[in-house]
């Protein structure tokens, strides 16, 4: 499953993505997945696979736009107060309503809803001029190792840790895994690139969409290496994992 901020507008908005070779409907918030042949029965009604996932979009996170604004993702940067304004404004209240609610003037909250309707005309033609870079990058590009391996989603700390080609990537998987199938760790390297290569490659044993018990982590990573507590830690740490505040379930992000 592609991160969060990896799936196009469409898929956001959306709140659901097809997964070709799964065959798919795919939750881009927490990967449950619902097979295009099968029929789901959703609250005493059958739906079909694309309608399902809209569905568990709505019932598990509260619709498309409270996923998105409830994610946690770096790359939102609104404030408390927009996101305030912006769930008010989505559902449909007049400026004179959303200003009584929050206690500001009409003018003051149609100002605003001017300033996000341009930053959205920035924010599109910022990413189609991005996108057709990063595209042409990669036709151009003489060597296919020069690639940055992508960040994923649940990301805390977006710093240089993360500037590893795909070429750097190899080089240390090879150093630190003495078998990747299976998965064998040799040593967990103080080094923060390495940090990064090694949680990224354990954190692909886990399944999407799947709550594990803290024991059934425990089991997973102590196939891998037999320090599994500080595998544990660093995985949540990094943003791989998440956890319920009690330790009572884990899941991939």
């Amino acid at each position: 499953m592609k991160f969060l901020e990896e799936q196009d507008i469409a898929c956001l908005k959306a709140g659901y993505s097809f997964d070709g070779e799964k065959e798919a409907f795919v939750c881009p918030v927490c990967g449950e997945s619902f097979d295009a042949e099968e029929i789901f029965c959703v609250e005493g009604r059958y739906l079909t696979a694309r309608r399902a996932a809209a569905r568990h979009c709505e019932n598990r996170h509260g619709g498309p736009l409270a996923a998105l604004l409830e994610s946690g993702s770096k790359y939102l940067a609104f404030t408390e107060n927009q996101r305030e304004l912006l769930e008010l404004f989505a559902s449909g209240l007049s400026d004179a309503a959303v200003a009584k609610r929050l206690g500001v003037t009409a003018s003051t909250v149609r100002h605003q809803r001017f300033t996000f309707r341009e930053k959205c005309k920035t924010a599109r033609m910022t990413l189609a001029v991005l996108e057709l870079v990063m595209e042409l990058a990669e036709q151009n590009r003489e060597s296919a190792d020069e690639a940055l391996i992508p960040v994923h989603g649940g990301a805390k700390m977006l710093d240089e840790r993360y500037e590893i080609t795909e070429a750097e990537e190899k080089k240390i998987l090879s150093g630190v895994f003495s078998s990747l199938e299976p998965l064998k760790l040799k040593v967990f390297s103080a080094k923060e690139k390495k940090k990064v290569v090694i949680l990224k490659r354990i954190a692909q044993e886990f399944e999407p969409g799947r709550r594990y018990t803290e024991g059934e982590v425990n089991a997973l990573l102590k196939e891998i290496y037999f320090d599994f507590a500080t595998l544990r830690r660093y995985l949540v740490e990094y943003g791989w994992i998440s956890r319920e505040k009690d330790c009572s379930a884990y899941w991939l992000n």
